[in-house]
């Protein structure tokens, strides 16, 4: 197991605290596993997270840009393409303010826990970091 995530959970979503974007990117690869990255810093709303997470983690045309729309992209068609080997997800700077608020947040990390959970039932790490801006 690379260093960098020695002693992290392989099914969780946390704060990215003293970890760094690249030291994770270079776990993910170094364990062959997917890296998506989202850095949300110029978002003001849901709809602003949504687009940027659609267009950073390179989500299908046809994703329905809500946070269920979110999950169902993050979990069935990524399982149904064929054996994973784990990911690596972070998501930069989620915004903090009255258009996104406390609540917006938490339903936002909610779809990363139960995507979470959902690849733990499969037996594939799911390691989410995220930051507040």
């Amino acid at each position: 197991m690379d260093m960098t995530l020695r002693g992290i959970r392989p099914n969780i979503v946390q704060s990215i605290r003293a970890f760094r974007v690249q030291d994770l990117q270079d776990a993910a690869s170094h364990l062959g596993q997917h890296f998506l990255y989202a850095n949300l810093a110029t978002a003001q709303s849901k709809q602003d997270v949504l687009d940027l997470i659609a267009g950073q983690f390179t989500l299908p045309a046809h994703f329905g840009k809500n946070f269920d729309a979110l999950y169902d992209c993050m979990t069935d068609p990524v399982h149904k393409s064929g054996p994973q080997p784990g990911f690596v997800v972070v998501l930069e700077q989620i915004p903090a303010n009255a258009k996104f608020d406390k609540e917006a947040r938490e339903q936002l990390l909610d779809i990363f826990r139960d995507t979470a959970d959902y690849w733990g039932d499969r037996k594939i790490p799911f390691r989410c970091f995220y930051s507040f801006l």
